[in-house]
């Protein structure tokens, strides 16, 4: 088996647990108090409230104009993730409703509107966080934004806030102008959600030094800290002497003790530190 279909195969359980993770969002906290969701989602739980058809069946099919569209502008590599993200999406949507259906599973209606928003956010970003993370989309907007973007150049970003603030907006005239407010405390709590899952939780701190003695304090580094450290050649513009400059990446709980070491060699090194989001590679953690 090809690497790109191995690829292929280990992102589809992710983007299937992501996807129902989004699914029992929608139908438990988000459906039964009349919330409302961006992008094509939101248009099929528009379609809902004011005609009762079922979004697992209209966000199949809302898509599917999308997905020829979509498989003819970006071919059968990049529209694969996108059409199971959106089959697994359906497929979740109709389990939560035939579960609901049958009463295995009580929504959470009528109660704390805070809470629910809190948790509706949460619930749908690590949904979406997951699917995206592995690559895979539940189509919708995202296809739509991708080929305007190709076609037209606009910014993707401004395409898909574009198309959420229509549905949202449209919402009202549907459901009370306070949930339609609800709505968007939901979609900002998402997208930070979305953001903290496809970045990655691990925060880490980047230190870049600019110190004359470099060969030492890397020596320190690597024997104390078990961290590794890159060297760079440098020269001072206003004192024309020879530096270097290390970069080194610790967890957030060693920055304090690199801090210590780098003064007791150099305390006129010169110190940058960064926030890092996300860390790959040996000593941190594998994709």
């Amino acid at each position: 088996m090809t690497n790109k279909y191995l690829t292929l195969y280990r992102n589809i359980i992710p983007i299937m647990l992501g996807t129902a993770v989004y699914a029992f969002g929608l139908h438990y906290f988000v459906i039964p108090n009349e919330l409302m969701e961006g992008g094509m989602t939101g248009v099929s739980l528009l379609i809902n409230y004011a005609l009762g058809i079922p979004p697992s069946l209209t966000t199949l099919v809302l898509n599917v104009p999308l997905f020829l569209i979509g498989w003819r502008v970006f071919g059968n590599q990049a529209m694969a993730l996108t059409v199971l993200g959106t089959l697994f999406l359906s497929f979740f949507l109709w389990t939560m409703e035939m579960l609901i259906g049958y009463g295995w599973i009580i929504p959470l209606a009528g109660e704390d509107y805070f809470l629910v928003t809190l948790y509706a956010g949460v619930t749908l970003g690590a949904g979406l966080g997951v699917v995206f993370r592995f690559g895979g989309t539940t189509g919708g907007s995202d296809i739509l934004a991708r080929i305007i973007n190709k076609r037209k150049g606009w910014s993707m970003g401004q395409i898909i806030l574009a198309i959420d603030v229509l549905v949202i907006g449209s919402s009202l005239l549907y459901i009370p102008k306070e949930k339609v407010l609800y709505t968007i405390v939901v979609v900002f709590i998402a997208s930070k959600m979305i953001d903290f899952v496809t970045e990655g939780a691990y925060a880490a701190k980047a230190f870049t030094i600019v110190t004359e003695n470099g060969e030492l304090l890397a020596h320190r580094v690597t024997s104390e800290l078990e961290r590794g450290v890159t060297i760079f050649p440098a020269k001072g513009a206003y004192s024309r002497k020879d530096k270097e400059v290390l970069y080194c990446v610790v967890a957030r709980q060693e920055a304090r003790r690199l801090k210590m070491i780098i003064r007791s060699v150099d305390p006129s090194a010169f110190i940058i530190i960064a926030d890092v989001q996300d860390v790959l590679g040996e000593g941190f953690k594998e994709e």
